[in-house]
């Protein structure tokens, strides 16, 4: 699941405008993060305004250099901060809720039906062996992490579905902090399996609804 086509997707589906807001601010942050993935998006950009171009029902409007030049919001554009600064504020500063010794998370507050997080991992912790009812997008803002299927550094995207089973682990030097998006309940293996999903079970009540 975790492959060039599934990542070009998200990309196209964000230049299409057609994502929710938990999935826009992830795609947008990725953009910004990576610079192979901005190249991508650029280009598919440019499909589509050419698309619009030759829809015939559509009159763009005539400017001149000077429109786009001395635009106030062109000029505010060239100073675009983190989309994940902008929406979370400085991460040093946020209110991180520990779930268990090592592994913390914050929940953002916001209207969809995505659940949005992020999630902070010290120097080699690991989150048990687990799927998920949905696809899980995971973006690495700092440091990296690693799982059965590769390492993953500062700008990397994973995502994942039902079918993938993995076990993150944090970067023994660096540990890691991940924008996470989840589209349903995690869902564990192991040893501890079914106490940790009995756990997610009784969790989902005190969800905001």
């Amino acid at each position: 699941m975790n492959g060039t086509l599934v990542k070009n997707q998200l990309i196209f589906d964000f230049a299409s405008g057609i994502l929710g807001p938990a999935k826009s601010l992830f795609a947008s942050t990725y953009l910004q993060l990576n610079s192979n993935a901005s190249k991508i998006g650029s280009a598919f950009e440019d499909m589509l305004g050419e698309n619009l171009m030759d829809n015939e029902n559509i009159h763009p409007r005539n400017l001149k250099y000077t429109d786009c030049i001395d635009s106030p919001n062109n000029r505010t554009a060239l100073n675009i901060k983190n989309p994940v600064t902008s929406f979370f504020g400085d991460l040093n500063n946020i209110k991180w809720k520990q779930v268990y010794k090592g592994f913390k998370e914050h929940t953002a507050s916001i209207d969809d039906k995505d659940e949005l997080k992020l999630i902070k991992m010290d120097p080699g912790i690991s989150v048990p062996l687990h799927s998920h009812g949905g696809k899980e997008y995971i973006l690495v803002l700092e440091g990296s992490f690693c799982d059965e299927y590769g390492e993953y550094s500062k700008g990397d995207i994973q995502i994942n579905d039902q079918k993938i089973k993995h076990t993150p682990i944090a970067s023994r030097d660096t540990g890691c902090v991940c924008l996470s998006i989840t589209e349903k309940d995690v869902i564990f293996f192991g040893k501890y399996g079914s106490f940790l999903n009995l756990f997610t079970f009784i969790k989902s009540f005190f969800k905001p609804k």
